[in-house]
């Protein structure tokens, strides 16, 4: 486990590097949702979903009144015909989580972001709407 920052008091579990790693590296997972357990202070891996789950997987597994960090994978073509894969960093924060795990998840979002090195793409969302996969497409071209 890492030493928490002095800022944020945020430790970062070794399983949510590794299991990045192994969604960015070796493709194993399509998408990762993070939770921070405020009584120990710490991010760990909630969700991991499989190579073959989709878009809709993904934002099903958000709770609707609480607070994640999560990574998806997106694969999309080019309109050169190009197959390409972008790694979205989501900021889930719904308006119907407590105001006190929006402040731990917004203070801590930015030193997780950079445990997980090949991030491509942040988006924050409050509502479903603003995390739709036409907006995950428009961001990726």
């Amino acid at each position: 486990m890492n030493k928490a920052n002095a800022v944020s008091g945020m430790a970062v579990h070794d399983e949510c590097k590794l299991k990045f790693l192994e969604l960015k590296a070796k493709r194993n997972h399509r998408f990762i949702v993070f939770k921070i357990d405020e009584k120990i202070q710490q991010v760990t891996v909630e969700r991991v979903g499989s190579p073959q789950a989709s878009y809709e997987d993904f934002t099903k597994s958000l709770p609707a009144d609480e607070c994640r960090h999560a990574v998806f994978d997106f694969d999309f073509t080019t309109s050169e015909n190009v197959q390409k894969s972008k790694i979205f960093f989501i900021a889930w924060a719904p308006d119907a989580s407590r105001v006190r795990s929006k402040m731990v998840y917004a203070s801590s979002k930015d030193r997780f972001k950079r445990e997980l090195d090949g991030i491509h793409v942040e988006l924050q969302a409050t509502d479903p709407s603003e995390m739709s996969l036409d907006i995950i497409k428009g961001r990726a071209l």
